[in-house]
């Protein structure tokens, strides 16, 4: 199934922010409660003080790929300002996920919650650990459609 969620958080309106680098973050989840997960993740990120979230996206629910069996996946996007270099927030995103359960057992598992930093500024990294702009988002529809549905 396909369908567009809004909730209190998601959209969220434009917030300004003095922090300068500008990061894209996709937000996932397929097991649980999802949509009540994003609004805590919210505030998790949001009550760092080296993170603002400025923008979010609808919530989009979508059918899952690579992996067929298993829920549909709940999809959002974070725009957010942070003072963060790549590897710190990548750092920091692992750090959320295992505080909201994820388990990595096999590629494209179900999940808790997978954050994904979709872009930083201008940066391209290519590294084992991290690879920006993630690779394929121009392909999925869980980044395109949550990306052109920005409040």
């Amino acid at each position: 199934m396909r369908r567009i969620i809004k909730t209190t958080f998601f959209p969220a309106p434009y917030k300004k922010s003095t922090k300068k680098n500008v990061a894209l973050i996709g937000i996932g989840c397929n097991l649980g409660n999802c949509i009540r997960r994003f609004k805590k993740v919210y505030k998790t990120i949001d009550s760092h003080p080296k993170i603002d979230i400025i923008q979010t996206s609808i919530i989009y629910q979508n059918p899952p790929f690579g992996y067929l069996d298993q829920p549909d996946f709940y999809n959002s996007i974070l725009v957010v300002k942070t003072s963060f270099s790549p590897f710190e927030l990548l750092r920091y995103l692992l750090w959320i996920e295992k505080k909201y359960g994820r388990k990595r057992s096999f590629k494209n598992a179900p999940r808790t919650l997978d954050l994904d930093i979709i872009l930083y500024n201008n940066v391209k990294i290519n590294t084992k650990k991290l690879i920006i702009p993630h690779p394929h988002y121009k392909k999925r529809d869980s980044v395109l459609v949550p990306l052109a549905l920005k409040d």
